[in-house]
């Protein structure tokens, strides 16, 4: 399997170009903002072929370059129906401005094809199965993906903006809870094998068995969601 990731934009957030091997149709997870050209350089060294662009969820620091990539290949884009209207309109999704200044220019809006990903879903595309898991609590409609383990390679679990190296994603923005976002770490993280590979929105990789041991957030939620615990910053 190749999975080649880069952080992009003002957020440094990661965009992961993911295919079964180099030569080969291949997915697009998360091109955000100022994506692109990173995306287009990691397709032509590795000389794959995009069918289709997922996205755990619809902040604009994940979004910001799925229009002229989806637009580039002629590829569907799937996002959560919940994160749906971020594409569109990411200032209600943040309840502030994003700044024009700092975004410099900006495509708002959606691709031609937009398809809606459902919780427990297996996503078939360029022949890799990912399992989609609803994962609210950063948004209403986060999502990761996770790739089954194979003969060269542990599973790996795209957690979005869920969990990160040693902690998880912020929930006081709009649409965010606290509470949903302990209950997505416990149903969604916790099951999974500690030798899973886990690719996150932001920072670097990371395995579950260890934030299992080390993550106070993931500890936590093994435990029982407590109401004093203080809210993360990462991401947007």
């Amino acid at each position: 399997m190749l999975i080649a990731g880069f952080p992009a934009g003002a957020w440094g957030t990661n965009c992961y170009v993911v295919a079964p091997a180099a030569g080969e149709e291949c997915v697009i997870i998360d091109p955000g903002h100022e994506a692109t050209q990173g995306v287009e350089d990691t397709l032509a060294k590795h000389r794959l072929k995009p069918v289709a662009v997922i996205l755990t969820h619809g902040h604009i620091d994940h979004v910001a370059s799925v229009v002229p990539v989806c637009g580039a290949h002629d590829v569907p884009a799937w996002i959560h129906p919940r994160d749906r209207y971020m594409m569109s309109d990411p200032e209600k999704a943040l309840g502030r401005s994003i700044g024009q200044q700092l975004m410099g220019e900006l495509t708002i809006g959606e691709p031609d094809d937009v398809r809606e990903l459902t919780d427990g879903a297996a996503l078939g595309l360029a022949g890799l199965e990912f399992t989609v898991s609803h994962a609210p609590g950063h948004t209403k409609g986060s999502v990761t993906f996770r790739l089954p383990e194979s003969s060269d390679v542990p599973s790996v679990f795209f957690s979005g903006d869920l969990l990160f190296a040693g902690s998880v994603g912020r929930s006081d923005l709009p649409g965010g809870s606290a509470d949903e976002l302990m209950e997505s770490l416990a149903r969604v993280c916790l099951p999974l094998d500690d030798s899973t590979v886990v690719l996150s929105g932001h920072g670097p990789q990371t395995t579950i068995g260890r934030e299992r041991a080390a993550n106070p957030y993931l500890g936590e939620a093994a435990r029982g969601f407590g109401a004093g615990s203080p809210a993360p910053r990462r991401g947007l």
